[in-house]
């Protein structure tokens, strides 16, 4: 509850920011005037039309990556995976990519549109990650990172290759692939919502299941779990989420890393708690993440995914050799 709490009222803060200072009173205000369907003055309609918009779909998209780092972290039972770590973003941004420079002239995947492709290529990334840092039925979190870093890397390397080929759409790809909020839509808060939702639901009916791989596939499978099959499930609801927030914002690493590890040492393992915990505060992270990207030197907006990077790479040396990968 003070969670949430704490959540709406950063939301009302970052609606209230920007180039014309709204108050928290105004923001509350003009919020009850929308849901009311009063007539809106000019406060009220940036506040509708613009920075609302904005900061819901950066709270979504956090909530999504901080809840599918959950998930990843469970899954493999390591601190360490999360969707930008072990190349899952990666592979969702090049699916992406290939949709807005490419997309017009192979009806196929203009059909598909890009949060479908981004979600096939994150399913690849993953699959590719797990054969190769597999052995002997285990997943090592050395091999894991290593894993993740190189097929990361190819995908990036793709991604690249596609920016020089399409010159003239650079400038713009290349500006949203490194994250931010600055052309989000109702729309896209939407699409987010459609997402999101069911990942929390879905991830947190499987909370006990998560719980009992803490103890290893083998205890999990001698408790009665079909390992394999919750597995699947829930990987494929982590990379789904996944996709869909790199398909609206860009690639938008560390989240996934820093709020399941702040939530843990927080309120401990068990996942009925963690997961609600870590996707509100993932929300609250991202809209504080925006809001100084937006504002550092403002007028010119900071890409959010530097902003996180700048937070995320000192956390992820922390817990490498400050904590160690088994923390």
């Amino acid at each position: 509850m003070a969670s949430t709490a704490a959540l709406l009222a950063v939301v009302v803060v970052a609606v209230g920011l920007g180039s014309v200072t709204v108050e928290p009173g105004q923001v509350v205000a003009a919020l009850l005037r929308g849901v009311r369907g009063e007539e809106l003055g000019p406060l009220d309609r940036v506040v509708w039309q613009l920075r609302l918009p904005r900061v819901l779909l950066a709270a979504l998209v956090g909530a999504g990556l901080a809840l599918a780092g959950s998930v990843f972290q469970g899954v493999f039972r390591n601190p360490l995976a999360e969707p930008y770590l072990i190349g899952t973003a990666s592979g969702a941004g090049f699916g992406a990519v290939l949709v807005m420079t490419v997309g017009a002239g192979v009806p196929l995947l203009a059909r598909l549109g890009a949060p479908l492709v981004a979600f096939g290529f994150a399913i690849l990334t993953v699959a590719l990650v797990l054969a190769l840092a597999r052995t002997g039925g285990a997943v090592p979190t050395v091999r894991l990172i290593l894993a993740g870093v190189v097929v990361g890397s190819l995908f990036t390397a793709a991604t690249s290759f596609l920016l020089v080929a399409a010159r003239e759409q650079a400038a713009g790809i290349l500006a949203w692939l490194l994250g931010g909020f600055g052309f989000s839509t109702w729309g896209q808060v939407r699409a987010m919502l459609l997402f999101t939702l069911p990942a929390l639901a879905l991830a947190g009916a499987f909370a006990r299941a998560l719980d009992l791989l803490q103890l290893g596939e083998e205890g999990a499978a001698l408790l009665g779990l079909d390992v394999e099959r919750v597995k699947l499930l829930l990987l494929g609801v982590a990379t789904l989420v996944t996709a869909a927030a790199v398909s609206v914002a860009g690639i938008i690493g560390f989240v996934g890393l820093i709020v399941p590890h702040a939530a843990r040492l927080a309120l401990g393992r068990p996942h009925a708690r963690l997961l609600p915990t870590a996707t509100v505060w993932g929300a609250a992270f991202m809209v504080l993440a925006d809001l100084v990207a937006r504002s550092v030197i403002a007028p010119v907006e900071v890409p959010v995914g530097i902003v996180t990077a700048l937070v995320g790479g000192p956390f992820f040396l922390w817990l490498l050799h400050g904590r160690g990968a088994g923390a």
